[in-house]
């Protein structure tokens, strides 16, 4: 392994059919006022909302409400949050959704009490955070973000056309995050799939850099295995309670910041994904996995002994007979043939990106010092395009 670091996550877990009873050991730690955030309304449909709001009666909280957090977070409703955290003089912010939930509120967090305006703040000029924070805890209904053990935290701005992702220190992670698999069982076969793709992406994402015998490279290894394996089951029976907690344990692995220590990571993926997000709203899911195979077929030359790798070890493909080129495209197929059974999008233009996009979307993108190598504006419209063939 290569470089320093410090490895520190604040986020205390509690795993199972039965962490939902987790909230009455953490909620007497915080105050007395608690803003309640969540999405379009299915967990009062499955009774989790029910269950949840039990508890916090229990323990003598006063509730603030703060509903319709879409797939996608705008700003504008960030500001709302934040004018519900103000008037609610809230103590602690608990997220009950999935990943954009969770991203939706740490942003609140770290803005409520923020004194300049907190998209110019924190998104575009990527500053820290100076200012008190709200402490945040999850109840985790969806898997693939990570964000319920991460400070990352994406917000999309419709008029500007960007969707950006500012990853913040430990102060801003939850404090505590519930996981029940049982949770996830009733998302949508789509939600599902797009979640389990994330997943993979955030794993490779950091698979894909250096070349050096590095500890976290075995170890993302194993949790792609697991993923895969699990997927298939999971797609053919998603109440599998096995299948389902393998993939919500190997969600919050994939994206806490521990396999990345020691290693240059590489995000151009999330960072074209998040683009065509922001033209289309399209779920994230997918549109990390319309444009990977044509950008991890562009990059693989430049990191050949790694795809290479990845294709044995992942995806079992037999080295026999073959050159390294063809062993590493063989294991890109056969991801590729993963992702198709499935049921991933394949095809940028299913989510609707069009031509006219292109230039905007390379725009959008932030480029950065990848894995292998680094993108040219011209590289991401080549990338895009290939995706919509």
């Amino acid at each position: 392994m290569l470089g320093n670091f410090t490895y520190c996550n604040p986020t205390k877990l509690y795993f199972g059919e039965d962490a939902l009873k987790g909230l009455y050991q953490e909620l007497p730690k915080y105050g007395q006022n608690v803003l309640l955030v969540y999405g379009g309304g299915s967990i009062k449909k499955n009774g989790i909302y029910d269950d949840v709001m039990a508890i916090l009666k229990e323990c003598g909280k006063t509730v603030v409400e703060d509903s319709g957090v879409m797939p996608n977070p705008t700003v504008e409703k960030l500001y709302e949050g934040c004018r519900r955290a103000q008037e609610g003089k809230v103590d602690l912010i608990l997220a009950v959704g999935g990943g954009s939930v969770c991203d939706y509120a740490k942003a609140v967090s770290v803005s409520t009490h923020c004194e300049e305006d907190p998209w110019e703040k924190y998104y575009l000029r990527m500053e820290d955070v100076d200012n008190e924070i709200i402490l945040v805890g999850c109840v985790l209904t969806m898997v693939g973000t990570g964000s319920e053990m991460n400070g990352g935290s994406v917000i999309t701005n419709p008029t500007q056309k960007l969707k950006i992702g500012h990853v913040f220190g430990e102060n801003v992670m939850p404090r505590f995050s519930i996981l029940n698999p049982v949770y996830t069982f009733t998302l949508p076969k789509e939600q599902m799939v797009a979640g389990f793709f994330d997943i993979m992406s955030h794993i490779l994402e950091q698979y894909f850099s250096g070349e050096d015998d590095n500890t976290s490279d075995y170890v993302m290894e194993g949790l792609l295995r697991s993923l895969i394996h699990s997927s298939r089951i999971a797609v053919k029976n998603p109440t599998d309670y096995e299948a389902r907690s393998n993939i919500m344990w190997i969600a919050t692995w994939a994206l806490n910041t521990f396999v990345a220590k020691g290693k240059s990571t590489d995000w151009e993926v999330h960072m074209i994904g998040q683009s065509i997000g922001a033209y289309t709203n399209a779920t994230h899911g997918m549109t990390l996995s319309s444009v990977s195979i044509p950008y991890y077929r562009f990059i693989m030359p430049y990191g050949l002994q790694k795809f290479k790798r990845f294709a044995v070890n992942v995806w079992d493909v037999n080295p026999e007979g073959k050159n390294d080129e063809q062993i590493a495209a063989e294991g890109l197929s056969a991801m590729e043939a993963w992702m198709r059974e499935i049921g991933l999008v394949m095809n940028a233009r299913e989510l609707g990106v069009t031509e006219e996009m292109l230039d905007g979307i390379a725009q959008g993108t932030f480029l950065l010092q990848g894995g292998y190598k680094v993108l040219s504006r011209e590289d991401v419209v080549r990338i895009v395009k290939e995706s919509m063939q």
